[in-house]
């Protein structure tokens, strides 16, 4: 009985520990109403899952008309339909969007705009961190985390001005803190043991340079937009890791991560908080602007990098 007692004793102290880790070392922000949204209209990409399905279940809540882009139909449609019995929102719906094909980009765009009058937020939300190459002949990662929604937005963009004002929040990561664009190489998958990890972190770097860039761009406009990191969360974006390496990374995930609701309030935060005009062009984490390392505060690279992914998409 004595030896029960300790055991237990000792699940209650590992239990105790464990919970004040995770919610003390993760630094959530506080939960916020819902934004008042209604007659408002947003995309999310990447909303049939993780945070950007959590993205749209709070915008839709907050009363905006919201399109899910995704890839697969049946998760999109099925995402929609919960999204809709739960917020008793009738405005959400899902539109097919393959980010690793400039086709597919280009016609979801001008279905978009054939069907619907209005946008006032978009949410580059969707993102992997999987090897391999697009029809396109890019880097899937990249492609899908930076040049497709570099297209995406540039083909929006005349729609965010006439509904303006409007908000573009690309999800981006501290991971850009390891990454490194060389525009006349850009989209070429990198060489070397961690190529794909590498891919990743250069991807974010252009999604901060993508935001601050844009920014410049936009003054004058009442367009503005964000980059944000939304935490370390736990989704299936790393579903493609190494079999090996899920057993390591498994005891962190639950320990240290997210999950998708709380990655989302950064997201939600740019899209939503007034106010927020005069921080166009910044990186944010946790519902707060944030210096990004300094490749990400380069004017130069950030220019160059438009020029490049404007000629790698055909613009």
């Amino acid at each position: 009985r004595g030896g029960m007692g300790w055991a237990l004793l000792a699940v209650g102290l590992l239990l105790a520990v464990y919970t004040l880790l995770r919610h003390g070392l993760r630094r959530v922000p506080p939960p916020r109403a819902p934004p008042a949204l209604r007659g408002r209209t947003a995309i999310v990409t990447g909303g049939s899952g993780g945070i950007g399905a959590a993205t749209a279940l709070e915008l839709a809540r907050g009363g905006a008309r919201v399109v899910l882009a995704a890839r697969s139909a049946p998760r999109g449609e099925a995402a929609a339909r919960r999204i809709r019995t739960e917020t008793g929102n009738a405005e959400v719906r899902f539109m097919q969007l393959d980010l690793a094909s400039l086709r597919s980009v280009r016609a979801f765009a001008s279905a978009f705009l054939r069907q619907e009058p209005h946008l006032h937020l978009l949410i580059n939300n969707a993102g992997v961190s999987a090897g391999g190459t697009t029809e396109d002949g890019f880097s899937l990662c990249f492609q899908v985390n930076h040049l497709g929604h570099f297209l995406l937005t540039q083909l929006l963009l005349p729609r965010l001005q006439d509904s303006a004002p409007s908000r573009v929040v690309i999800v981006a990561s501290q991971a850009h803190c390891a990454g490194r664009l060389h525009p006349g190489t850009l989209g070429r998958p990198p060489s070397g043991l961690l190529s794909t990890f590498q891919d990743y972190c250069d991807s974010k770097l252009a999604n901060v340079l993508h935001a601050r860039e844009l920014a410049t761009r936009l003054q004058g406009t009442r367009v503005t937009c964000y980059a944000v990191h939304p935490g370390f969360v736990n989704t299936d974006l790393f579903r493609h890791a190494p079999l090996w390496l899920k057993p390591l990374f498994l005891p962190l995930v639950w320990l240290f991560f997210r999950d998708a609701a709380e990655g989302a309030e950064t997201s939600l935060h740019c899209a939503a908080q007034p106010g927020l005009e005069r921080f166009s062009g910044r990186y944010f984490a946790d519902c707060c602007p944030r210096e990004p390392w300094p490749l990400a505060r380069d004017d130069r690279l950030a220019q160059a990098l438009w020029e490049a992914s404007e000629r790698l998409v055909g613009l």
